[in-house]
């Protein structure tokens, strides 16, 4: 079931992706990347292009000016995808000024549209494009002349080193950039010394100075230079692109982590913006959340510890309000390492925290973090396997006290979650959805929306409703967000989309539709890539798949190996199917000693379904043993627990246990009277294995029934049997769907019995030699039919 506080990460200084940065300390410079842009918006507005490719270039325009200075082959792909004729244009314009001469640059800076006379043109003066040409025409005018002409050596050199041949060892070189006395927008004159200086600098060298230096370079870069052309640029940036790439990559890493840059190259940018400004708070944040993608605990916590440490030095919070914002950064810091410990299981740790941020929180009297800290407390609870009905109540009672829809609402997704582990009629906990659900839309909380739905799918599914299941299922994954797109994301990478396609997945596969399992498979695994945070809820879900689906192609050996993986994902769910492994492998001390283990776990922890599942084959385990009556008890509990916790499918599956052991009993009336109560849940929402096994063990209560004994020598009830053989027919048919070859060869085994006791020979040799077919493929020994359901 989704968790509810999975995604409750409280950030006091961002808000929906926007990073307040400090002053970052490095000045806006000319340089050839801002001049390639300015080429591009000059030949935007000179050339004729289709209304589509305008538009996918003016999306493209603010991320290219705010953005980090891209190399001319990255800048020259990204603008050729959304129009190629104007990346050509581009691509002339820049030659023309790269090899010609410096009157050529200075002749392209005097024929651009100037903002504030050009009403006439794309480039006003209040525009983003006139914005940025009139920053970039006043920046050019305030450079001296030995300025202007490293600008022209720096453009050339970008553009050359693009069009380098391997074999000359350069390497795609970023532009170079002057220092910044060079190019300070704020340095309007120079000293003598100064010019003497640049004069110096600016004279020419020897020809095989040069080749000598050019040499050594090569040999530098290829070792401190990357080799991939796609790896953002590693200068340092100016205050506007820190913030804006603070800004998208915080964006993408909450709504949509695939379109973010890898965890990897995330790292290196923020280390190398860190190491221009070591006391960028918000750096350092985004630090934090890039190494919670990645599970790295050491570095999470010193992220997050360095991100207020840094935030508290600054002082900003303390200029509005004196001490308390030095507090309110305490207090948030200890609520925020509490969180982080609960992510990684520290439970002990995460109940220091946060007791360390509820006493800061009353000294200062903040009642919103006081409520924060709650909501933790009882998610803290509820981790631990404590009761925290109470906590949870109090807590939405304080938030709807304090006007705090978000929290109480989670708070009342929480307890429906709870009631739905405590046996909580459906109508009620959907009653308390519908109610969060109105709370929801009229606050546009778009999350709580996606939580709402996933829970619902999961409490239909655990109901054993499938059909409702892959409705609230479907109806999510064809919501509209009401959260604001950007940057091209779509809002389909939280927890909640990764249940309720986990669900999709698990209720194809009960339907044999394996095609569309890996199809929604493949989707999640691009989705939800390995390293990120939600990926082991796939990851569990297809072990799962595969595992049911070797076991019912009776493939033991490959359905093994899955177990320890399984184990590794969720220790509960591995015991169990190691137990399943075990019994089919007629290894049934061993799998019972695991079981009865289990048992006494789940029962702690309150896993009502797991304990109904280990009993259940605790009695097939006495069923092997010809332990019938033994079973009774064990059977009967737990139907009376699977009807106080309305789990449907399971009472459905327990009643077929029954209605089995009544069988091998001796009592084929009572048992076939008791399948009619659970044969219709079974074929209306269980899965086709259920199907089938339902109807093959309807078949042989009704052939006992009808007095069809192995000998073939009781009294033929012809109506009966016609039933049995159109029964057999279709659980065959469910048998075959899933390719479980074994169930085949004991409905083969059946039919055979029944053609030959009516004395239909053909048919018979049919079902005899389909069975004899079978038998020889599956190469082993086939079980006694009566001590198997």
């Amino acid at each position: 079931m989704a968790s509810v506080h999975e995604s409750l990460y409280f950030n006091p200084m961002m808000t929906n992706g926007v990073v307040h940065a400090n002053v970052f300390g490095i000045k806006d410079w000319v340089t050839p990347y801002k001049i390639s842009v300015l080429a591009l918006l000059y030949d935007m507005t000179a050339s004729k292009i289709t209304l589509p490719e305008r538009r996918r270039l003016n999306k493209l325009i603010l991320p290219l000016q705010q953005g980090p200075d891209l190399t001319l082959g990255q800048f020259l792909k990204t603008v050729e995808e959304c129009c190629p004729q104007t990346a050509y244009a581009v691509k002339l314009r820049l030659h023309e000024m790269a090899d010609g001469e410096l009157k050529d640059m200075e002749y392209f800076f005097s024929t651009l549209p100037t903002p504030f006379t050009a009403f006439d043109s794309e480039a006003y003066k209040t525009s983003v494009v006139g914005l940025f040409m009139r920053h970039m025409l006043l920046a050019y005018n305030k450079l001296s002349f030995s300025q202007v002409y490293k600008l022209y050596k720096s453009l050339q050199h970008y553009y050359h080193s693009h069009y380098a041949k391997p074999a000359d060892g350069t390497l795609g070189l970023p532009a170079l950039v002057a220092n910044d006395s060079d190019m300070d927008l704020t340095s309007t004159e120079d000293t003598v010394g100064d010019r003497i200086d640049r004069d110096e600098l600016d004279s020419p060298l020897h020809e095989s100075e040069l080749r000598f230096v050019m040499r050594f370079l090569d040999k530098v870069l290829l070792f401190v230079l990357p080799k991939n052309d796609s790896t953002p640029s590693r200068g340092p940036l100016s205050q506007k692109q820190a913030e804006y790439f603070l800004a998208r990559q915080a964006y993408l890493l909450k709504n949509d982590e695939n379109k973010a840059l890898k965890p990897a190259a995330l790292q290196e940018e923020l280390n190398n913006m860190l190491k221009f400004n070591p006391d960028f708070a918000e750096a350092h944040y985004l630090n934090y959340l890039n190494n919670m993608r990645v599970q790295d605990i050491f570095l999470s916590a010193h992220s997050l510890l360095h991100y207020f440490d840094r935030l508290i030095l600054s002082g900003n919070e303390g200029k509005s309000n004196g001490d308390e914002g030095y507090g309110r950064s305490l207090r948030y810091a200890a609520l925020n390492l509490a969180s982080l410990h609960c992510r990684f299981g520290h439970y002990q740790q995460a109940d220091l925290a946060l007791q360390e941020a509820i006493r800061i929180a009353q000294e200062s009297n903040d009642h919103v973090c006081l409520q924060h800290c709650l909501s933790w407390l009882y998610t803290l609870e509820q981790m631990k396997g404590s009761d925290s009905t109470v906590l949870t109540e109090d807590s939405v009672k304080m938030a709807a006290h304090f006007c705090l829809p978000y929290l109480a609402s989670l708070g009342i997704q929480s307890l429906v979650q709870q009631g739905a582990t405590q046996g909580k009629t459906a109508h009620k906990l959907m009653d308390a959805l519908k109610d969060t659900d109105i709370l929801h839309w009229k606050h546009s909380l778009s999350e709580l929306i996606e939580i709402s739905l996933a829970q619902t799918t999961s409490i239909w599914r655990m109901y054993g409703k499938s059909t409702m299941a892959l409705q609230q299922a479907q109806l999510l994954l064809n919501m509209s967000s009401l959260e604001p797109v950007n940057f091209g994301v779509q809002q389909n990478n939280t927890e909640a989309f990764a249940v309720a396609l986990c669900h999709l997945a698990e209720l194809h596969a009960e339907q044999g539709l394996y095609s569309a399992v890996s199809e929604i498979l493949q989707h999640l695994k691009e989705q939800f890539p390995p390293h990120s945070q939600h990926a082991k809820l796939w990851m569990l879900c297809n072990l799962k798949i595969q595992f049911e689906r070797h076991m019912n192609e009776g493939k033991y050996h490959l359905a093994e190996p899955l177990v320890t993986a399984m184990s590794a994902l969720n220790k509960t769910e591995g015991l169990y199917r190691k137990a399943q492994v075990l019994k089919a492998l007629n290894r049934s001390t061993e799998a019972y000693k695991i079981l009865q283990r289990l048992q006494v776990h789940c029962e702690k922890s309150k896993c009502t379904e797991v304990v109904i599942r280990v009993m259940l084959s605790t009695a097939e385990l006495h069923w092997e043993s010809s332990g019938f009556s033994t079973a009774l008890p064990l059977l009967l509990q737990a139907l009376a627990l699977a009807r106080q916790h309305h789990l449907q499918s399971l009472a459905s599956e327990t009643i077929l246990h029954l209605a089995f052991t009544q069988l091998m009993l001796g009592v084929p009336e009572h048992a076939l009277s008791v399948l009619h109560e659970a044969i219709e849940p079974v074929l209306a929402h269980g899965s086709v294995i259920d199907k089938g096994r339902a109807l093959l063990l309807t078949a042989r209560c009704q052939m006992a029934v009808a007095g069809f004994g192995p000998n073939g020598h009781g009294q033929a009830d012809l109506h009966l049997a016609a039933l049995a053989v159109d029964t057999l027919n279709e659980s065959a048919a469910y048998f075959s769907k899933l390719s479980c070859k074994e169930r085949l060869r004991d409905v083969h085994y059946l039919q055979a019995l029944l053609h030959r006791s009516l004395g239909q020979t053909s048919q018979c040799n049919k079902s005899a030699m389909l069975f004899r077919l079978l038998d020889q493929e599956l190469q082993s020994p086939a079980p006694p039919v009566s001590m198997r359901l």
